[in-house]
């Protein structure tokens, strides 16, 4: 092998290694309670990452839904951040216990084999799992009664699609960079307020807002959304990173995201 490609590959596995590290990082120094839940869901264990706030009143639940690479560190450090704002968050795994052999995202060899797996699910699956988990959140003795589901792309998507399955079960639902439902008439089962967030450069996912938007409309729903300028697809993880400069595009997008997020969050 020639040593520039063996130097390009070393230097490829390395920031796959290192991507996350700020995320392990505040994982392993945030001062809230982390456990693991399991819940059984379509014939398995389900693993759910619960992180509570600190604070000596009721919180709400917020089910954090993860990106097509599973569960991993960078969700989790959302799911604490969210607590660190005073919310109980409940992220599970979707696809834990999906492989025979893999209990959760992190055994899996790689992201690429976790996406695999992911769109390997069944969507009615996707939507008994996340309504155990639901049920499992009414559970949590720390809880106000108020629900909220937030995803980011594939969970983007699921949590536009939940919305349209969970009723009032739920208070609101929050979608990043994800797509509506393909069925127009999916949307008239909504019964919550859908907040949208998208980044400019994100064609892909923005050609589809035009269509949720008229659906919605003729529906009587209420979607709210806005598009940052110059944010990429999935810029609350590549915004998150702090060796990154505050007028990084993503970085910006995720700072006015999480604003608004935190903000919507303590309306409901």
């Amino acid at each position: 092998m020639k040593k520039s490609l063996l130097t390009a590959i070393i230097t490829l596995l390395t920031f796959s290694v290192l991507a996350q590290d700020y995320a392990v990082d505040q994982l392993e120094n945030s001062p809230r309670h982390h456990e693991w839940v399991t819940i059984e869901s379509n014939n398995r264990t389900l693993h759910n990452f619960v992180v509570y706030p600190e604070t000596s009143e009721p919180a709400p639940v917020v089910i954090v839904i993860h990106e097509n690479r599973g569960l991993n560190d960078w969700a989790r450090s959302f799911a604490d951040q969210l607590a660190g704002k005073g919310f109980i968050a409940v992220a599970p795994d979707l696809i834990s216990n999906t492989v025979e052999g893999i209990e959760k995202t992190g055994d899996f060899e790689n992201s690429d084999a976790a996406r695999q797996a992911l769109y390997n699910l069944e969507p009615e699956n996707v939507t008994s799992d996340l309504m155990n988990v639901l049920e499992y959140a009414k559970t949590i003795k720390a809880g106000d009664g108020t629900f909220a589901v937030v995803g980011f792309c594939w969970g983007g998507s699921q949590s536009f699609r939940f919305a349209t399955n969970a009723g009032e079960a739920i208070d609101a639902a929050f979608v990043f960079y994800g797509t509506g439902p393909g069925d127009t008439e999916a949307y008239s089962n909504i019964e919550v307020p859908v907040y949208g967030f998208y980044g400019g450069n994100d064609q892909r996912v923005n050609s589809t807002i035009t269509d949720s938007k008229s659906a919605m409309e003729q529906f009587g729903k209420t979607y709210e959304y806005e598009i940052y300028e110059g944010a990429g697809h999935a810029y609350m993880r590549s915004g998150d990173d702090p060796e990154k400069p505050q007028d990084d595009p993503n970085v910006k997008a995720r700072n006015k995201s999480w604003d608004r997020l935190v903000s919507l969050l303590n309306d409901l």
